[in-house]
């Protein structure tokens, strides 16, 4: 039954989520008046800021340009009137040119700007006197020394008047400078202002912010943790009454309805847990029973294999000595039923020994130690040494193998199997080349990677899962002997090794078996 819920105290008419979205509406209000505000006093702040260093500063080094090019034209013609040398009018004649430079320089940077531009026209029409009423006609006339003497104080007064425009100029351009300056720092104190106050805004609403958490939320919520923490504990008939605002009473009667319903399914659970162990008892019994069927299958198959075995060495043995012993009175065609009845009976020999070894393995003689795969591998290779030398094969193996908990005795098999096979299905016409390969597996997978290459005639796509299956063959008995079973026997080893083993269909040089071994997941379950 669900308490009654009392009246939330300290609520007020908003809940908790209300006073957040007033608070956040200030925040998003008070944003958007300072982005306008900071907007605006950023941009006059860049206006002033690009006018000083881009326009005004670089006016300045174009107006000392100009009044040195000036400056450098009335040097070079004095020297040329005095030493009547044309050589020192060079300075004249490139002053000129950088005079016009800065001029158009100048009348690019100071556009709009009137009292100045007014100076620059000063400056050049001060300057064109000059160059008409003196330099120019001196230049031309080529008259030097005393010759030129009743001209030059009449070129010094012009030009003094030249220099009479260079300083209203230079006071004008300083003054502009610094009421530059002066507006620039007038603005970045109202940026400052305006982002403080817009700063100082946020901290008022975050303080507001904190109070209506601890008021609103935290006390209620900790009152909750407390009895929370008092139902996890073990007291489940502690009831969890209501405080703080509405949705925070919402949760609080979630929380008491959440404790009701556990008690309920306590109860439940702990007639659910006896049911369990009953059940748990009753798997034991079974596993053990499993366990003990599985060893007289073991048993079993041992038996009828040997049961099996004797009356088929019976049947070779008596038509072996039949053909002893009436051989002479049998046709062609009598000869041949026999040697038929006594192949059928060694072929059934070999595919009930087959079948026995599938059968066990896993099951019968697990060793599951650390084994050196290399050792293992030498053992297979042992094993083979005759068939090796008779075909003439190439073993291509790393110089080191790594050791891992397994069945030696198994491993040895998987061995022998995967490289028998490759000597067995070789090219006619090419001695067999066979490549071991290995590599640590994925962080993900764990375990290690192999794969045995050969060059031999290779296993078609269609058939990279047949071949897997016992007894399945894919060539003839005349062609090939065996009795398909190998590779199967070959799976059932490394998949009791927690590994997989296909066929790589992509390659095409051969056929590439790739497989892993992960002993970390060693089948030891019970199987039947």
């Amino acid at each position: 039954m669900i308490p009654t819920v009392e009246r939330p105290r300290g609520a007020g008419r908003l809940t908790v989520q209300g006073w957040f979205q007033v608070v956040l509406a200030s925040m998003i209000l008070l944003a958007a008046i300072g982005t306008i505000l900071g907007a605006q006093v950023i941009r006059q702040t860049n206006h002033v800021t690009d006018r000083l260093l881009n326009r005004s500063l670089p006016a300045a080094a174009e107006t000392y340009r100009l009044q040195s090019a000036l400056v450098d034209q009335e040097t070079g013609l004095r020297g040329y009137v005095i030493a009547d040398d044309r050589e020192l009018l060079v300075p004249y004649i490139e002053g000129k040119a950088v005079e016009a430079d800065a001029a158009a320089r100048l009348r690019e940077l100071l556009a709009g700007r009137e009292t100045l531009l007014a100076d620059l026209e000063a400056v050049e029409s001060a300057a064109q006197t000059w160059r008409t009423d003196y330099a120019e006609p001196v230049v031309s006339s080529g008259a030097t020394g005393p010759v030129a003497a009743p001209n030059v104080g009449r070129g010094k007064e012009l030009f003094d008047a030249l220099r009479v425009r260079f300083n209203t100029q230079n006071t004008d351009l300083t003054t502009s400078i610094a009421d530059d300056r002066a507006e620039l720092s007038q603005t970045r104190q109202r940026r400052d202002l305006a982002l403080g106050g817009i700063v100082a805004g946020f901290v008022l609403l975050g303080v507001v912010m904190l109070v209506l958490i601890r008021r609103l939320v935290a006390r209620p919520l900790g009152y909750l943790k407390d009895a929370s923490s008092r139902v996890a504990a073990g007291d489940f008939d502690h009831h969890i009454t209501v405080h703080g605002p509405a949705d925070l009473a919402t949760v609080a009667q979630s929380v008491e309805a959440m404790r009701e319903r556990i008690v309920e399914e306590l109860a439940a659970s702990r007639t659910q847990e006896a049911a369990l162990v009953r059940q748990a008892g009753d798997m034991d019994a079974q596993t053990v029973e499993l366990r003990r069927s599985n060893a007289e299958l073991e048993q079993f198959a041992y038996v009828a294999s040997h049961d099996l075995q004797e009356p088929l060495r019976k049947v070779a043995s008596f038509c072996q000595l039949l053909e002893k012993r009436y051989g002479d009175q049998l046709d062609d065609r009598g000869k041949q039923y026999i040697d038929y009845a006594v192949d059928g009976a060694k072929r059934m020999q070999v595919l009930i020994n087959d079948l026995l070894t599938f059968s066990r393995v896993g099951r019968v003689n697990d060793s599951s130690v650390p084994t050196d795969l290399g050792q293992t591998l030498d053992k297979a290779l042992n094993n083979l040494a005759t068939v090796i030398e008779d075909s003439g094969a190439r073993i291509e193996r790393p110089e080191e193998l790594p050791e891992l908990v397994g069945d030696p005795t198994l491993l040895t098999m998987m061995w022998q199997n995967l490289i028998g096979n490759a000597i067995k299905f070789q090219r006619p016409d090419e001695s067999p080349v066979i490549r071991i390969d290995c590599e640590a597996g994925t962080p993900e997978s764990g375990g290690w990677q192999f794969s045995v290459t050969d060059n031999g005639i290779g296993i078609p796509a269609e058939f990279a899962d047949k071949v897997f299956v016992i007894f399945q063959r894919l060539h003839g008995r005349d062609e090939y002997s065996g009795t398909g079973i190998g590779l199967a026997l070959c799976k059932k080893i490394v998949e009791f090794h927690g590994g997989t083993i296909r066929i790589d269909t992509d390659y095409t040089g051969g056929t590439r078996f790739r497989f892993t071994l992960n002993p970390a997941v060693i089948d030891q379950g019970v199987s039947v």
